[in-house]
């Protein structure tokens, strides 16, 4: 058991899926002001979208230190304000009878293997400042899905994590127990 009952927050900025979430919230940001009609709802929803898939997973992050519920309930809201998102990419395809990527096409396996190595977003931002909007909307829904992929494991960690160690009610408890000797 631990020395401390509340221990230090991990570091967010470090998780794979938050570094992953603030490329897509960054590449949303830019595609959405840049390409769909000012006063559009659906400029507002897809940044919102974005946002909360990076934000919900710091404050799950945040709140892991004294609840283990609230942290996967974070995280999963992460993972669904994605999805959401991805739905918006989407339909931008759909609506402007653009192409969708297929999977295994040298588009999406250059794309896919880009976001399975890359986390600079500046790197991102270079590239989708000189690519049409269907280019970005289709490099956003493969961000959208490993982020997807990422998030479940993500979850899959927690859940195994809670089944091993408890939750914080738990760790109350033997930190009493310990600090007094029972």
């Amino acid at each position: 058991m631990s020395d401390t009952l509340i221990p230090h927050m991990p570091d967010y900025k470090q998780l794979y899926t938050y570094r992953k979430a603030n490329i897509i919230y960054l590449i949303t940001y830019y595609f959405a002001n840049t390409y769909l009609s000012k006063g559009d709802r659906t400029v507002d929803q897809m940044v919102q979208d974005a946002r909360s898939g990076k934000q919900n997973i710091i404050e799950g992050t945040a709140a892991s230190v004294t609840s283990a519920k609230t942290e996967i309930k974070l995280i999963n809201v992460a993972k669904a304000s994605l999805l959401k998102l991805l739905e918006d990419y989407e339909d931008y395809l759909r609506t402007r009878q653009c192409e969708q990527w297929a999977q295994g096409s040298e588009q999406y396996e250059a794309m896919r293997k880009l976001g399975a190595s890359c986390y600079d977003t500046d790197r991102y931002m270079q590239i989708v400042s000189t690519r049409p909007p269907h280019t970005i909307a289709n490099m956003a829904i493969i961000l959208i899905k490993q982020a997807d992929y990422l998030l479940h494991r993500q979850l899959q960690a927690l859940e195994r994590k809670f089944q091993q160690e408890g939750g914080f009610t738990e760790r109350m408890y033997h930190f009493r127990k310990e600090n007094r000797g029972y």
